[in-house]
């Protein structure tokens, strides 16, 4: 029973992450929320694996249309000949959201000093998040929009407070990731899973995700193959050392430090303020509340359904977890 409540619990927690983003996955979670045989079935999978995104996205791999009412999933699952089940086990939720760069790009713009920037990023799935120069930058403020960038392809984001909306997308010297389980931007099946990732209703975001694949075909990213715990360090270094005398090392990362056990993510916050005793180096968190409790206590606490954006450690601001809003409250220069 006290699986089955976590099981529950998630699924109920997700329809509030949900909601007001997608009717289909709302209904979905919480049709899952109350469904005892749904909720056995989902029970029997590792715990990592029962995350709503990940089931959802197998049930779509599989030939289930979306939206559709809750009965159509219910029926997926519960006669599944194990291609679902599989699908899970072997696939992750990679969906490395370039949409969210409309609020990360702010906190890189807060950092101080104004050399060039290297991008290390964590859990980089296919490195779609390492190319916040190849966009432009519209962010709808009180006062009117703001701009950032020459590019055609621009993304878009509702801004409240002081944030550090910047003239100019950032200068990039260096660039690479780390994830356990790369993917190549080229390879069609890679594709077409990242795209099932995406939420039934958000063609905007599937029309984004095409274009930032399309990038990552063209430039392709030094991804490297790792535990991030274990590979931090040395690429850090790597990075740090190719990079010129100004430049400042920028580690990063979006929605995935939450896949980290508890154990895991205190290590990784212990990891981080290790590399930020070098005045070069910088760290930006982007995550749910409860996966930094450090960043997320050092400021108010966030609206259900948003996200944490942590600059060096302590909280800045509240993201949407697509990147369609910001609420920035710090003091509008963190650095």
């Amino acid at each position: 029973m006290p699986v089955l409540e976590d099981v529950q619990a998630t699924y109920r927690h997700f329809a509030v992450y949900a909601a007001g983003n997608s009717p289909c996955f709302e209904q979905w979670a919480l049709g899952v929320a109350d469904d005892l045989a749904v909720l056995r079935w989902l029970a029997r999978l590792p715990e990592p694996k029962r995350q709503p995104n990940l089931v959802f996205a197998a049930a779509r791999w599989h030939g289930l249309t979306a939206p559709a009412p809750y009965a159509e999933l219910r029926a997926a699952l519960l006669g599944d000949t194990g291609r679902i089940r599989r699908t899970i086990l072997e696939r992750a939720t990679q969906t490395n959201e370039v949409g969210r760069l409309a609020t990360l790009v702010p906190a890189f713009a807060s950092l101080p000093g104004d050399g060039p920037l290297g991008l290390l990023e964590v859990g980089a799935s296919a490195g779609l998040c390492l190319y916040p120069d190849r966009w432009s930058y519209a962010w709808g403020t009180d006062d009117g929009t703001r701009t950032a960038g020459s590019e055609a392809r621009t993304l878009y984001a509702d801004v409240s407070g002081p944030a550090p909306l910047p003239d100019d997308v950032p200068l990039v010297a260096w660039r690479g990731g780390i994830d356990l389980n790369p993917l190549d931007a080229a390879d069609p099946e890679t594709r077409r899973w990242l795209l099932t990732l995406v939420w039934p209703e958000h063609e905007d975001r599937r029309a984004r995700l095409e274009e930032a694949l399309g990038i990552a075909r063209r430039e392709r990213p030094d991804l490297r193959r790792g535990d991030l715990l274990h590979e931090l360090p040395d690429l850090a270094a790597e990075a740090l050392a190719e990079l010129p005398g100004d430049g400042r090392l920028l580690v990063f990362h979006s929605a995935v430090i939450t896949y980290l056990d508890v154990p895991g993510r205190e290590r990784f916050a212990a990891l981080m303020q290790d590399l930020l005793t070098d005045p070069r180096v910088h760290w930006v968190s982007n995550e749910r509340p409860r996966t930094l409790p450090a960043v997320t206590g050092s400021g108010p606490p966030p609206p259900p359904g948003r996200y944490v954006l942590g600059v060096d450690g302590r909280a800045v601001g509240h993201t949407h977890q697509h990147g369609r809003g910001l609420h920035w409250w710090a003091p509008s220069s963190v650095g």
